[in-house]
């Protein structure tokens, strides 16, 4: 921790405790909290007025009660009216469970994610690699990577169905976001995911409002960063009961490391129809087009001998397949969805959501290929018929990969409630189809592809691509589940009961000549009970335990299918013989919410055929591919807590921390023998991790500053490689008048992100069995591979101007 940091530190902390003092001695009067008690959703209140006629998850239905509070509410959707600053919403969820609202996501860069935004809370690790947000970040919680979260937007599923990553940037616009709610350890029985043994991500858009308008937001700063945004506010539509928003946002800016940079376009709609008591049908609407420079990821060894230099090349020479230009990034996806609530009778509601996602590329990466030497799949390829050749007969090729990908399905359930009991039925019914015909394009000698992505493609002799892969994958998914809960004592003890078993087919096949096998097919079948109950001591006071389980199929394609390379007559990568993860947790927790608001949680967790995802690159190449591997079992324990005060002279502070013990409880399967990693530490599972942030909001002045501890990582299964503790910070200032003209709460407001500009790796991008070279149980020596490590994104600065109207 440089000094800069240290101080601010220590002056948050000073603040905190001295709040947490004043407030002992001398209770704040009732006046100062502006809190009244209504009952909306329990497991993703918002600060602001609940969403109108959301259909309540089946741990909703547990916990009726939540604290609803007023206050103003100014153009970016600011209230003032959450715990620590938007950081600590009040939950009543039987379980773990976090978020932020809208007074902390307005106050973040406008640039930035849903990860990066999240960072603070309690057992919630963000591995940033670009201070802007605008290229995503990694996640990590309670030691499971962001591929063992779910992820829903709006009650839907938007995480890669296969592959599981989450597209966060893709989906919604952050002055669009109205809250995001964090189960750190478990995901509703009613979630429509079949991945998330390592909690859940519900991610909420703003409503539109009742009356006409708009919202403007302008932004710029370094790294030639700019953003602009407009939304536009139909208001009530007569009297049909229809109001609606459409937004645009563009953004570019260059990387804040190497060369390059990037753009993005972005759409998003939402319009709801509401009438009689509690039915509603939204249709809501994102399209999203994205296409920067990557950024190199290096090994410890390239590290230390690079830093933050070690990047792809600026210019071109002949046979540079790092040239930037070659090297891409494209993300494009189209989000349409429609959920809809019907009330039957008094006792009966339906809610029916479906949706279609479709997320297409291509990837882009440059590559050396051999005009005389190469190979198509098992066979050569014969004489290619290169220009630009290399002294050894190589040229380098654009290799692009058009991965293209659809998904829908529809989510439909029945809620049955009586004075003493609320149950749940439902069905969840999900197709995706994926398809992979990666290519090679020659490049002049300026390093530019000659025709573009997919116009000329290199061929073989007999007439066809020259390919390293040619996949196509279709999955189906059926979940049924049912959920019941009991309220007693007066609603004070409630007790829920739920199970859900969810099948799973997947089929795929590859084309590449000699691919074995050329089709392959895996079915799942996965029963979760889960049991929840929690009592309330007091009306602000609450105790919860539950005993969850969760599952998730084996990730991505590459889990079916071999992967070649033109330099080589075999396979790169073979298809994994994989069983699916499951999890038996337990969380038992206290919470209090009032002036201050408090939450404290013990858990253990089992995982049997504990899947991780590494990620590094095909030999020779710039080409990210994932790979899956079983290490077994594992055995994770802890403590998680948060402390936050409201409003207090304006202030608002937050802590949060975790202690966490996550140990391999199996020898690893290196190849040609076992390594002795049981007992060992499970690799990016950070003992301690901790937060503190604080706000100030009188109304015209404003500020943030949020500092994050991350402790020392793991990232072999050997314990024999691992990254240091690091700390980052960031802060906020602003100024927010009343009016200007027709200007509502005209705001400018600046944010600084990695204020100390720390130098330092944020995580790692894959992982492996050892680093050095180990001997096996079996007494075999097993060579080292070095992990991949993710650079932590340095200090930026942007200046937004905003104003609603």
């Amino acid at each position: 921790m440089n000094k800069t940091s240290f101080r601010i530190a220590l002056l948050c902390s000073t603040v905190v405790i001295g709040a947490i003092s004043e407030y002992a001695e001398a209770r704040t009067p009732h006046t100062q909290r502006a809190s009244a008690v209504s009952k909306p959703s329990a497991s993703q209140t918002k600060a602001k007025t609940p969403r109108p006629h959301s259909a309540p998850s089946a741990l909703e239905a547990h916990s009726d009660e939540s604290v609803h509070v007023t206050g103003a509410a100014y153009g970016d959707g600011v209230s003032n009216t959450t715990p620590g600053g938007g950081l600590m919403p009040v939950q009543t969820a039987p379980r773990s469970q976090s978020g932020i609202t809208r007074d902390f996501i307005a106050k973040m860069s406008p640039t930035g994610n849903v990860q990066s935004m999240i960072g603070n809370l309690p057992g919630v690790v963000t591995y940033s690699q670009d201070p802007l947000g605008v290229t995503g970040d990694s996640l990590n919680i309670r030691g499971m990577n962001e591929e063992q979260i779910g992820y829903l937007f709006e009650g839907i599923p938007i995480a890669d169905p296969i592959r599981y990553a989450p597209y966060t940037g893709t989906i919604v616009d952050t002055e669009n976001l109205g809250s995001v709610t964090v189960s750190q350890g478990s995901p509703d029985v009613d979630a429509p995911l079949y991945n998330a043994v390592g909690g859940q991500i519900t991610m909420s858009e703003i409503n539109p409002s009742h009356k006409a308008g708009g919202y403007l937001s302008l932004t710029g700063g370094t790294h030639s960063t700019n953003k602009e945004f407009l939304r536009l506010e139909t208001g009530d539509i007569g009297h049909t009961g229809i109001r609606g928003f459409v937004s645009y946002s563009h953004m570019s800016w260059n990387n804040w490391r190497g060369p390059g940079g990037g753009t993005r376009h972005h759409t998003d709609a939402k319009f709801i129809k509401e009438w009689g008591d509690g039915n509603s049908v939204s249709a809501i609407f994102g399209y999203n087009a994205t296409k920067y420079t990557a950024y190199l990821n290096p090994t410890l060894a390239t590290w230390n001998k690079y830093g933050r230099s070690y990047n792809y090349d600026g210019n071109y020479t002949l046979g540079d397949a790092n040239y930037y230009g070659l090297n891409q990034t494209i993300n494009n996806a189209m989000t349409i969805m429609a959920p809809s609530h019907f009330t039957l009778s008094n006792h009966l509601k339906l809610n029916v959501a479906p949706y279609y996602v479709h997320m297409f590329g291509p990837s882009v990466w440059g590559q050396n290929v051999s005009s005389a030497n190469s190979y198509f799949g098992t066979g050569a390829a014969g004489n290619l018929n290169l220009s630009n050749l290399t002294s050894d007969g190589m040229a380098t090729t654009q290799a692009v990969d058009p991965w293209n990908q659809k998904s829908s399905g529809l989510n439909t359930s029945l809620v049955w409630s009586t004075k003493h009991n609320t149950l749940t039925f439902g069905y969840w019914y999900a197709y995706t189809q994926h398809e992979e015909l990666a290519n090679y394009i020659q490049t002049n000698a300026q390093g530019s592809s000659i025709s573009g992505f997919n116009n000329d493609p290199i061929r073989v002799a007999s007439g066809q691509i020259l390919t390293p892969w040619d996949l196509n994958f279709k999955q189906q998914s059926n979940t049924l589940y049912l959920a019941d809960t009991v309220h007693l004592l007066n609603d004070r003890l409630q007790i829920t009961g739920g199970f859900k078993a969810t099948m799973l087919s997947r089929q795929g096949t590859n084309l590449v000549p000699g691919a074995d096998p050329y089709k392959n097919a895996k079915n799942y079948f996965e029963p979760m009970p889960e049991f929840y109950a929690s009592y309330k001591l007091t009306d602000h006071d609450q105790i919860y335990i539950n005993g969850t389980t969760a599952f998730r199929a084996p990730g991505s394609v590459e889990v079916y299918s071999q992967l070649f390379d033109p330099s080589s007559n075999t396979a790169v990568e073979q298809p994994g013989n994989l069983k699916p993860e499951y999890s038996i947790g337990e969380e038992i927790g206290y919470r209090h919410h009032g002036f201050y608001n408090a939450s404290i949680s013990f858990f253990n967790y089992n995982i049997t055929n504990h899947q991780v995802t590494s990620y590094g690159y095909i030999p020779g190449t710039n080409s990210l591919v994932s790979e899956p591997l079983n290490v077994g079992g594992e055995t994770a324990r802890g403590v998680q807590a948060e402390l936050a005060l409201g409003n207090w002279h304006h202030f608002s502070p937050y802590l949060s921390g975790q202690y966490l013990h996550a140990t391999i409880d199996n020898n690893y399967n290196a190849g040609i023998d076992y390594l002795p990693t049981a007992g060992k530490k499970a690799p990016s599972s950070p003992k301690f991790t901790g937060s503190i942030g604080l706000r100030y909001d009188d109304g015209t002045f404003f500020g943030n500053f949020s500092l994050r501890y991350v402790d020392t990582q793991y990232t072999t299964f050997m314990n024999d490689e691992s990254l240091h503790s690091y700390v980052t910070s960031n802060m906020t200032l602003g100024y927010r008048m009343q009016k200007l003209g027709p200007a509502k709460h005209p705001t400018i407001q600046l944010n600084l992100m990695n204020l100390g500009d720390n130098n330092y790796l944020s995580g790692a991008s894959s992982t492996s069995g050892n680093a050095k070279a180990t001997k096996g149980v079996y007494g075999n020596t097993v060579a080292g591979s070095s992990p991949v490590y993710i650079v932590g994104g340095g200090f930026a600065a942007l200046v937004s101007v905003s104003t609603g109207f």
